[in-house]
């Protein structure tokens, strides 16, 4: 009985060792090469999710490439730019292409620039190479329902952009100077991404949309296709022969999200705000 014991125990601490190194073997010794999806959708009002997703990719050595499927009109500056810096320092070390989907605009297309490739659908709406600030003007409304605000501030500019009264001509001049500034930084992103000369992308930078077959003739973009086109080409790419596995991560929406200001784009044009925006106009 006690032989028997002994027996059953040794086995089952068996067993648990052999579980541990088969854990520690799956998690540290790739099980195939694969290139990996990032889905970049609606709005990009914030980068963390898209930057830490890229992050984790480039540690896991089963990753060979990254394909990242772009399909939103572009958002607020700054997200847009730190996602294009963590796209630029992930192309040192993998193959990254980018897929466009039906819209790949402005913000959509300054994340695109430094990949390493850019594919897009013949009719992708891509371009908008531009900034925009909307302020709203509701100094007619407060007036017709009778309601005035006093503004106590430190220095004369301090209440620019209000909504409860007229822009004034020296701060239209003062917004329109950052608004500048910011189209500049964006048309320079463009050109060291794209390896194209400063001045020729100043040329397309009015704002214009292209589809994506316009788009490649303007070297935007570098050829046509579909998702599946492109992960076979970063499949190529990364030297990874036959069909590459894929892998994904799929995101739940939760109400953590809308409290970092990310929002589904079904609400995200619901609470008006005054932003700079490398985006796509309506």
């Amino acid at each position: 009985m006690k032989k028997a014991c002994l027996i059953i125990t040794g086995f089952l601490i068996l067993l648990i060792v052999i579980s541990v190194i088969f854990a520690v073997f799956q998690k540290n010794v790739p099980m195939g090469d694969k290139v990996a999806v990032v889905r970049i959708e609606g709005p990009i009002m914030d980068s963390k999710t898209t930057t830490d997703e890229i992050k984790g990719y480039l540690k896991d050595a089963s990753i060979k490439a990254i394909v990242l499927r772009v399909d939103s009109p572009g958002g607020a500056v700054a997200p847009s730019q730190e996602i294009y810096e963590e796209v630029k320092k992930a192309t040192l070390k993998k193959k990254v292409i980018v897929s466009m989907g039906s819209v790949a605009a402005s913000g959509g297309y300054y994340i695109s620039a430094p990949a390493d490739r850019i594919i897009a659908n013949p009719g992708t709406l891509t371009g908008s190479i531009g900034v925009i600030m909307e302020i709203p003007n509701i100094e007619g409304l407060m007036n017709k329902i009778g309601v005035k605000t006093e503004v106590i501030k430190s220095g004369r500019h301090k209440d620019i952009a209000s909504a409860f009264r007229k822009m004034g001509k020296e701060e239209r001049l003062i917004l329109q100077s950052v608004l500048d500034d910011v189209h500049e930084q964006f048309i320079k992103a463009v050109s060291d991404g794209r390896k194209i000369p400063f001045d020729e992308v100043k040329k397309l930078a009015d704002g214009r949309i292209f589809t994506g077959r316009q788009a490649m003739e303007a070297r935007l973009v570098d050829e046509l296709g579909t998702l599946e086109d492109a992960i076979a080409i970063a499949g190529r790419l990364a030297g990874i022969k036959g069909e590459p596995e894929v892998v994904t991560k799929k995101e739940k929406f939760s109400i953590v999200d809308m409290l970092r200001g990310k929002f589904p784009k079904e609400l995200s044009d619901i609470f008006p705000t005054v932003k700079i925006k490398y985006m796509l106009a309506p």
